[in-house]
């Protein structure tokens, strides 16, 4: 490994380097860490291979990190089977070398907004697998910062689009393809809904904000977020005009197809319990972060418009959405 850097990013799929890319703006020095030691990025970050559940792996990369950030993402369907040992890998490097440990979590430990905006003290009331493996975890890093044991801070984030969202995205590869080639696109449930979406640059730049302000650590924050609220549909109709189309082409997918393709698709299958974020209005506050720590939604039409732009700006739309390890 070269020079210790002052910051150390575990995964590079689209958060990781968004938080890699605000990170370079303020002219800091960047460690990237997934499993292959490989990442679309300038030849001057380094990135390390190696597997964040192995804690001496781990505090190894982190070495003379002043901030670690989780940004790790395992296989949809075997979140609870590798997720948990992946957070202790990137919480026992942050306790060993004494860096704050910077989270990044969505909102599944919420359950059901019941009508009401999610903020950040809505109780954990959460019946799926997946949120409640959520809410296990963030009990567990908040747990450590209270003990003194290491500085956490904690974002969140909705359903996010933006550049690299590719495949993992609801408003990316399912929409902007379609929508350049005059097609119909596809949406998870009822398009009608209000719905937050958190833009994938904001959020790299919440997270490194969330390293640097002293009054980040002990906190959960929602990363910033456009805060007026509009439904898939109006914005998938902004996608298909800015796209030049002078129609919009879209379908929603009904749970029981949902139920359906999950029979043969493993990631689609883990999607069904979730299926409530779409079916009632989900609305993700972030007033939180724009009030105490100054940080911004990029407006939504302005978003939406860089997304479709880094579609236009690569010869094919696979490799705009190439996966990698978050």
């Amino acid at each position: 490994m070269t020079a210790s850097p002052q910051h150390v990013v575990f995964g590079t799929g689209a958060i990781g380097l968004a938080t890699l890319d605000a990170l370079r703006r303020r002219g800091e020095r960047v460690r990237l860490v997934n499993r292959s030691g490989t990442a679309l990025v300038p030849d001057d970050v380094e990135v390390v291979s190696g597997d964040a559940s192995d804690q001496g792996f781990a505090a190894s990369a982190a070495q003379g990190a002043e901030v670690v950030y989780q940004t790790l993402n395992p296989p949809y369907h075997r979140w609870v089977e590798l997720f948990p040992a992946l957070q202790a890998g990137v919480l026992a490097a942050a306790q060993a070398t004494g860096a704050r440990l910077v989270s990044m979590e969505n909102v599944y430990m919420y359950g059901r907004p019941g009508g009401q905006p999610l903020t950040e003290t809505h109780p954990y009331a959460a019946d799926t697998k997946k949120g409640q493996l959520r809410a296990r975890m963030a009990r567990e890093l908040l747990a450590a910062h209270q003990a003194g044991r290491v500085q956490v801070a904690v974002g969140r984030a909705s359903d996010y689009f933006g550049p690299r969202g590719g495949a993992q995205s609801l408003l990316g590869d399912r929409v902007i393809p379609a929508a350049l080639a005059g097609k119909t696109a596809t949406v998870m449930g009822d398009p009608d809904q209000p719905h937050t979406y958190t833009y994938i640059p904001d959020i790299g730049e919440g997270l490194a904000v969330l390293g640097e302000h002293p009054d980040a650590p002990g906190e959960v924050w929602h990363l910033p977020n456009d805060p007026r609220t509009r439904t898939t549909r109006q914005l998938v109709e902004v996608i298909y005009r800015l796209a030049g189309q002078p129609r919009t082409k879209l379908r929603g997918t009904p749970a029981l197809l949902l139920r359906a393709l999950g029979v043969i698709n493993p990631t689609v299958r883990e999607l069904v319990e979730l299926q409530y974020e779409f079916q009632e209005p989900f609305i993700v506050d972030s007033t939180k972060i724009a009030t105490k720590l100054e940080v911004h939604a990029t407006p939504l039409d302005q978003a939406l418009a860089e997304t479709l732009a880094s579609y236009q700006a690569t010869t094919s739309y696979g490799s705009a959405s190439r996966p990698h390890q978050r």
